[in-house]
């Protein structure tokens, strides 16, 4: 294949990673926000990136010409899913939710053969006004492209049975120019799942970095700190020791893997005056080793956020809380984030880029990997047809 494409919402351009291996390259890019659209610049050089708000008819302009000037006939579209998430409020006016039309509009004005356009399955049953009618976003993307493209039947995949570590259910539309007479659909899910074993169950263990006692009181505590830092920091700059508090810290050392803290009789999450906190079972919690992931959210970097605890390993190995000790006692660290989402070791993040900010890009991501095998059924189709 090859073929140019327009990348907007791209955030850093996770999704995108390997798109040039597949022959679809990237030329035009659009972001709202100035940090990702920096990391984007950093990580793709020679993509023009358009930063700023797309629903501004000058910005849009100037996408859409540039867009043309580089015959860019592949769209992918990562419109800002918050309005629809569950994670999120769920206002039936969300702008964000609008953004859509805008996707269409680009789609129209360029034409382009082939187009990805990802959400969270949630797209599909919410709604948007148009000309005072509220109308399902499906609906409308169907009404308004169906007469010049065929759309997969199969919207809703997750990535877990794609070769990601991690399960994170998406809705992906593959939409195919109805002149090409592809018909583009997603393979079939593997019945091999990768766990998180797989991904970072090579990697060197970490103990958390404790802010709120003395380095002598750290390293009383987890006496092996500096080494475990020092092995981390030996595979990658983004293996290091994350940052959390002392009393969750001891709740996560007595919470074996696949538990939550808020199981314990003794060590459980307490507030700052040592009673005891309130919040949700799937939060404390540590993962399972010969699972996938849980779905990577922005909040990656609080152990206290749902499902975020490195599952661990038994120092010692006891049904009886008081005596049973397990490392990592921690969320995932930013290089095992990048090997949940499907990333590779060296996906080149800037330096000086904050870690809350990277953490947010990866929890909003899509997977690259899954887009991935989108691709490569592409290839084999486009291949195909040349071959009658």
């Amino acid at each position: 294949m090859n073929y140019n494409a327009l990348s907007l919402f791209s955030s850093a351009g996770v999704a995108e990673t390997y798109f040039d291996k597949h022959g679809i390259h990237v030329k035009v890019a659009a972001e709202l926000l100035p940090q990702r659209a920096e990391i984007y610049k950093h990580l793709y050089p020679s993509v023009k990136m358009f930063q700023g708000d797309i629903t501004e008819q000058d910005n849009f302009k100037k996408i859409i010409e540039a867009a043309k000037e580089e015959k860019c006939d592949f769209i992918i579209a990562t419109p800002p899913c918050q309005g629809m998430s569950t994670a999120g409020l769920k206002k039936k006016d969300d702008p964000r939710n609008r953004l859509i039309i805008d996707v269409v509009k680009a789609i129209k004005l360029l034409n382009p053969k082939f187009v990805i356009i990802e959400n969270v399955p949630e797209i599909l049953q919410t709604k948007i006004e148009i000309d005072g009618e509220w109308i399902y976003i499906d609906t409308y993307l169907r009404s308004e492209l169906g007469d010049k493209y065929e759309f997969n039947t199969n919207n809703v995949v997750n990535a877990m049975y794609y070769g990601v570590a991690q399960s994170r259910e998406r809705c992906v539309y593959l939409l195919a120019a109805k002149s090409m007479q592809i018909k583009w659909e997603f393979p079939k899910p593997s019945r091999k799942i990768t766990t998180m074993r797989d991904a970072i169950g090579d990697l060197p263990s970490l103990d958390p970095n404790v802010t709120d006692i003395s380095s002598e009181e750290l390293k009383k505590l987890f006496p092996d700190y500096e080494k475990k830092k020092k092995e981390g920091l030996a595979v990658s700059k983004w293996h290091y020791p994350p940052r959390h508090k002392y009393r969750h810290v001891v709740a996560m050392m007595h919470t074996p893997e696949g538990c939550s803290a808020w199981s314990n009789e003794t060590y459980y999450p307490t507030l700052s005056d040592g009673t005891k906190s309130k919040g949700y079972k799937n939060t404390y919690k540590r993962q399972w080793w010969d699972k996938p992931a849980y779905t990577v959210t922005k909040y990656t970097s609080r152990i206290g956020s749902q499902e975020n605890g490195h599952p661990g390993r038994a120092i010692i190995d006891s049904p009886d809380e008081e005596t049973r000790l397990w490392s990592d006692a921690r969320v995932l660290s930013i290089l095992e984030l990048m090997r949940v989402s499907s990333l590779p070791d060296d996906w080149n993040i800037p330096d000086d880029a904050s870690s809350n900010v990277i953490r947010e890009i990866l929890g909003e991501g899509v997977p690259p990997r899954l887009l991935e095998h989108a691709l490569i059924e592409l290839e084999q189709l486009i291949d195909e047809k040349r071959k009658i």
